[in-house]
Formats: C-alpha cells, structure tokens, sequence
C-alpha cells in the first residue's frame, strides 16, 4: 500500500484549459504545486455543444469542488433510447437504474471546472496558442517560450501539437447544434436516437441550460460521412428537413429553429491510443493520450478520470515514478472502452447492411437479458472495469 505523498511543490505548466486541463489544475493546485494554465483562446472558453458526465466522472467533478454548479446547470437522464425508424422497434435501451447521467452543454461543464480553478491560485494565461516544447520549456504560437517547468502536462486535445499519437480517421462523423427545448412530446429524461440502418442517425438530448441563461437547451446530432459535410451543405436545409422530418416526424419542432446551415457544426472523429502517454518532462491525458467514437459518451469523462489519476499518482509517488503510475492506472480502463468503442461504433454508423441486421435481431435482443443487461449499464456508467486501477478516486460522489 503506498503511504508516502509528494512533498516538493512542483512547477508544472497545463497546455490546454479543456475538461482535463480544467480538472487537472485545480487537482494539483491543491496539492501545493504551483500551476499554470495555458490555453490559445483570448478568453479561456469552450467549443462543442452536448456530452453526458457518467457517475464516474461526477466523481471527479465533486472532487475539484465543480459538481454541484455542474448539477444546477446540467440535466439528469436515466435512460439512453434508440429506435429503428420505419419499424419503431427499440434497438439501444440502456437504463441507468437508481443513479443517472448528466446531460451538459460543454460551455455549462466549462463553467463549472473554471468557477472551481479561479478558487485557486492558478496562474491563467490566455492567447498561448502551443506550438511545442523545448525541453522543459513551453512554445508559442507568437514565438515566446515559457518556463522551465518540472512538468508539462498537454491537455490540448485532439489537435495536440505536444502529442506523438497516431490515430486513423473514422469514417463516419456527425454534424450537431444547439437548441432550445421546445413543447415536444419527447421524454426528458433519455437521450433518444433514430436509426435506419447504420448510415442514418440522429439524436435529440435535454442538456440543461447555459450559464446566465434559464432557457432549457437540447443538443441536436445528425450523423453524416467524413466527407459528407460538403454534399450535406449543397443539398439545402430543405432537403435535409425533409429527410429528417420522414425519418423521425416529433423532430418538427426542434428542426423548426434550424434556419441557416452554419447552425450545424461537423465533428469529425479518429481512433487512436498511445501506448505511452508519458515521456521525460511531459504527460498526456484525454484526447491527446487517446480517442474514440463519442458513441459510448465517455470523452468528457476519460477526460476527468485522467485527470484524477495524474494528480494522485503526483500525490503518492515521486515525480519520476509517478507518471508511469498514472499510465498504469488508467491503461486498463482506457484499452477496455477503446476496443468497445472500435467494436460497437459501426453497428450505428456505418455503411454495412449486415452490422445493423445483427445489432436489430441479435445483439439488441439479447442485450435486455440479464447479465447482459446489467454489463451494458455498466459500460455506460464507466464502472465496467476500475476506472482508476488502484488508485482509488474519491467517494464523496453523488450517485
């Protein structure tokens, strides 16, 4: 059992105030190491509309003080429910049971993990867009040079320039929007999803309201092709309405306020780990250290549980030991619902006719059957494996 706690403060620089730079900074500036945040934005801000924070990730969230502005914010769901469009026959139903999922616009979680660091002292600096790194030292954008740190951690996302990881491009992507929630017939406790076959998906999500505001939101998603986007922006809202409204008619009034095509974001996706997400002077957590298919909705949350295994292994262990500690940790984990990402993504998007012929009358089926059913919950709570191998996160969660 390890007893022993990190007692020199670190100097460590956060490239990236996402979900996991977020996290990570008011982690370890309780901790006593001295942290600067670095993100490319003038203002530190969030780019994305909807995600589900499972009960592993509100975990961390209550650990960094986030969770009860995240809850006010945010919208509980107890159920994830996909229907094939012509016949109406359930093909995804997964319940969350006594606990749920926190549906939340990403400004709404961004303001939440913000409020929590500004509690801290937490040097932020704006308008550092990261080029790379010099040895200890962070590169700019504008050509400056930060530093030297004791640790480098790159939180910067999928466009990383920090990480050396190679991913492959999906083929399938999804354009999305934000919208309000309006007087609809649809449940607001499930994120519902429409399928006909793999290659036509769209979802609707109740995910609370934005800071400031009192409207309810909903996030909207569309699945399209990688290369889609163009031959989706030529065919005209009118067109796409029209297919989408045939598809799913309940869709009316959310479709109702889509009135220009920039109004829908593409969000392309790629598949990639890597196997070591750690070198001298630097770590690597979230999309940097690994990405998937959004389709289990568990980014947010390997996010947040990289997050908490880096600054506990940084509390536990020397600097030098700790960083393949927290790889360690979280290895497991990470492969476990990486390779059921890989697995279950082309069951709903993709263009095979036989993948959905099985997910319809096969794996659905048995899927609702114990102990089948009890393991599918888990995969989307995150609790199939432990998140955190033996570390241990924190328990003050509410489920």
């Amino acid at each position: 059992m390890v007893t022993m706690t990190q007692t020199i403060p670190l100097t460590i620089a956060i490239a990236g105030a996402g979900i996991g730079g977020l996290a990570a900074a008011s982690l370890l500036a309780d901790q006593g190491h001295q942290v600067t945040l670095f993100d490319q934005f003038d203002t530190p801000r969030s780019v994305g509309s909807g995600l589900v924070i499972q009960p592993v990730g509100r975990r961390v969230l209550d650990a960094v003080g986030a969770g009860v502005t995240a809850r006010a914010l945010g919208h509980k769901i107890q159920r994830m429910l996909g229907r094939e469009t012509r016949s109406g026959r359930r093909v995804l139903d997964v319940s969350y049971g006594s606990s749920y999922g926190l549906a939340i616009h990403r400004a709404a979680l961004f303001h939440s993990l913000m409020e929590a660091v500004q509690t801290r002292t937490v040097t932020l600096m704006p308008a550092h867009k990261t080029t790379g790194r010099d040895g200890p030292h962070l590169t700019f954008a504008s050509g400056a040079r930060s530093g030297p740190f004791d640790l480098i951690i790159d939180a910067s996302g999928a466009n990383s320039t920090l990480s050396p990881i190679k991913t492959r491009a999906l083929p399938y992507g999804a354009i999305w929007t934000t919208v309000d929630w309006p007087d609809t017939s649809l449940p607001t406790s499930e994120l519902s999803q429409r399928y006909r076959r793999a290659n036509r998906m769209i979802g609707v999500m109740p995910i609370g309201t934005l800071p400031g505001q009192t409207t309810p939101k909903a996030a909207l998603f569309w699945s399209l092709p990688r290369g889609g986007y163009a031959d989706w922006q030529n065919g005209g809202l009118a067109q796409w309405r029209s297919e989408a409204l045939s598809l799913w008619p309940d869709l009316a009034p959310f479709m109702d306020q889509i009135t220009a095509p920039e109004q829908m974001v593409m969000a392309r996706y790629t598949h990639g780990t890597l196997r070591k997400p750690f070198g001298d002077g630097i770590v690597h957590i979230g999309d940097a250290a690994h990405r998937a298919s959004p389709q289990l909705g568990q980014g947010a949350n390997m996010a947040l549980l990289d997050a908490w295994a880096l600054a506990q292994a940084i509390r536990y262990f020397p600097l030098d030991t700790a960083l393949p500690a927290y790889a360690r940790a979280r290895r497991a984990h990470v492969f476990a619902y990486q390779a059921m990402s890989a697995a279950f993504t082309p069951q709903y998007q993709s263009d095979s006719r036989i993948l959905p012929f099985v997910r319809d009358r096969i794996l659905f089926p048995l899927s609702i059957l114990p102990p089948a059913k009890q393991l599918l919950t888990a995969l989307v709570k995150g609790s199939i494996l432990p998140p955190l191998g033996y570390l241990t996160p924190p328990e003050q969660a509410g489920q």
